[in-house]
């Protein structure tokens, strides 16, 4: 009798596999793992957004070829690099070559593939159009991680200029300054200038409570990011985003754009009017629309329209409302949500744009405005003391 070991994602995709080498199973256990003995590479090197575009269009184009879908998968995890995520594909290929559907597979990792993932490629398997959904899910993730790369493109400036002026601050006050402004308390000059002054309060107070006030910044970071994670705090902190001037109406056009475009695609693979809700509503990302979807499945489930709910909320424009609703009446909703997505996206780019062409002379202001504070604080107190020798 031979003992060995198969990897699957459940025991009855391992059953199907060893059966399919022509293997008779007696008894079958789930291999228990220590920490030291897994993969550390499955916990620090996560597959990322990009990974998953390639592979999504890779295996489209595979698929369109007519290789067979469990050699096409077996294929990509061999060019794949990261570990992890060969892993993965392997385990796919697995549980595809045991007879599982690809959408079922892919369902074993919900931290990867989303539910809108895994419900186009179950339309794509049972209409026979895996390739259109692969290629579009392709499409579709390349669009959104380019609008998130724009986010952060237009971010990263300003947020590297605030850090650094908060680490040059920090140094002036504790090692520069100190050092500057003993000249002036002990040059017997009764009447320091107003600048002068609260540099050497804000010096004194910062060498005097330097590390305190640290530590109050890294707890109190700790316990937002702690307060955030929890139901409560999420939804206060989604809230809050999208009351922030600019930037708030940026992330509510994505956020439109998102639901939007999500709702016409699965609409059109043919996914029943409440799963496309309940998957959307999993899919905006932020809990205030999340809740706004739901209701709107409420409403859908009991007979009503989804434009009857978006017209309570002032965070649905009217557009969107009215375009959801004339779909709803003329039988066109898909068509009208492709539309209405296209705006919103057209609006959140144009917003980042200018965005970040604003923020640039604001950061200058700023900039210009602290040097010239500790220009004033330094030279104008040098005059009194010349004028007084």
């Amino acid at each position: 009798m031979l003992v060995g070991a198969v990897e699957a994602l459940n025991e009855s995709v391992a059953v199907e596999i060893l059966h399919g080498k022509g293997l008779t199973v007696f008894s079958l256990e789930p291999l228990q793992r220590g920490f030291l003995l897994s993969d550390l590479n499955l916990i620090f090197a996560r597959p990322k957004t990009k990974d998953i575009v390639v592979f999504t269009r890779q295996l489209s184009t595979l698929v369109e070829a007519d290789m067979p879908l469990a050699e096409s998968l077996r294929t990509l995890a061999h060019q794949i690099d990261k570990a992890p995520f060969r892993k993965i594909i392997d385990d796919v290929a697995n549980a595809v070559e045991g007879g599982s559907a690809l959408s079922a597979a892919l369902a074993e990792y919900p931290s990867l593939f989303s539910p809108f993932f895994i419900k186009l490629v179950k339309s794509g398997e049972v209409s026979g159009k895996l390739q259109d959904s692969l290629s579009y899910l392709a499409d579709y993730l390349e669009r959104s991680q380019g609008i998130s790369s724009k986010i952060r493109g237009a971010l990263v400036y300003p947020a590297f200029v605030v850090g650094a002026m908060v680490v040059v601050m920090i140094i002036m006050s504790v090692y520069v300054l100190p050092n500057l402004l003993v000249i002036f308390k002990e040059s017997g000059v009764t009447e320091l200038p107003l600048p002068t002054r609260l540099l050497i309060g804000f010096t004194d107070f910062m060498n005097a409570y330097l590390w305190y006030l640290l530590a109050v910044a890294a707890g109190g970071i700790a316990l937002f990011w702690r307060y955030i994670r929890t139901e409560q705090g999420k939804a206060w902190f989604d809230d809050i985003k999208l009351r922030v001037p600019i930037f708030g109406r940026i992330l509510r056009n994505l956020y439109l754009a998102r639901i939007s475009e999500s709702l016409a695609t699965l609409i059109k693979a043919d996914i029943s009017i409440l799963d496309t809700i309940k998957i959307t509503s999993d899919l905006v990302g932020n809990i205030s629309f999340q809740q706004i979807l739901l209701e709107a499945e409420e409403n859908v489930r009991g007979g009503g329209s989804i434009s009857d709910v978006f017209s309570k909320y002032s965070d649905i424009p009217a557009l969107l409302t009215s375009m959801v609703s004339v779909g709803e009446r003329t039988g066109k909703l898909e068509y009208m949500l492709n539309h209405v997505s296209k705006f919103f996206k057209e609006e959140s780019e144009n917003d980042i744009q200018n965005f970040a062409q604003l923020l640039e002379p604001v950061l200058v202001l700023v900039i210009g405005a602290a040097v010239a504070l500790l220009v004033a604080a330094v030279l104008l107190p040098l005059y009194s003391i010349v004028g007084a020798v």
